[in-house]
């Protein structure tokens, strides 16, 4: 197997195991001192396979759709983008809804042992929307609840701070352009000059 089908076969393994609920296959493809940076979550891979699961025993558990993803490999190192859909079904405000949350999925992965393993996930939010379940039921929600929120992932951090996780306001997203694209070069910097 070429390194791009590898790699890429290693983040929708990965993917598959946190939605799937199958936390061994997640746990192989992350380093355990990988760096997770996400909405709800910052710590180690081997911590994040321990939040996801405690979050599925919560509830709120999510599932992605995921796009093809583009990698790049220079010698033992990869990244990888990946455009995603994150949806998550749960309750606010006593009503069930359903979050779609958009962004892309950047990774980066090493061949260490012989074997490609994820050693940095970040996401950038791109935008998202928050739906009743049930078409024709009210959601209330107040506006000023949402003021000076993050556009990019304005009803995710409404939702999840409602369900106990904090969202932080420092995390990449469309909606601040410059942070995102530096940290794009960082990625391409870490992955090597090219050609």
């Amino acid at each position: 197997m070429d390194d791009v089908t590898e790699v890429s076969q290693l983040i929708l393994h990965e993917r598959r195991g946190r939605d799937r609920g199958w936390w061994s296959e997640m746990r192989e493809c992350l380093a355990a001192d990988a760096a997770v940076r996400l909405s709800w979550f910052r710590g180690s891979g081997a911590d994040f396979v321990a939040a996801s699961r405690e979050m599925a025993v919560r509830g709120d558990s999510a599932t992605h759709t995921l796009g093809p993803p583009i990698v790049d490999v220079l010698g033992a190192r990869a990244l990888v983008e990946v455009a995603a859909a994150i949806h998550m079904r749960s309750e606010l405000n006593g009503v069930q809804v359903d979050l779609t949350s958009h962004a892309r999925l950047l990774y980066r992965a090493e061949r260490r042992t012989g074997r490609w393993v994820i050693v940095s996930l970040d996401p950038v939010y791109e935008r998202d929307s928050l739906l009743p379940s049930i078409p024709g039921t009210h959601l209330e929600i107040d506006p000023d609840a949402l003021a000076g929120s993050r556009p990019s992932y304005r009803m995710l951090a409404h939702l999840f701070n409602a369900r106990g996780y904090p969202i932080a306001d420092d995390l990449y997203g469309d909606d601040r352009p410059a942070p995102a694209q530096r940290f794009y070069w960082t990625l391409f910097d870490w992955l090597g000059p090219r050609g």
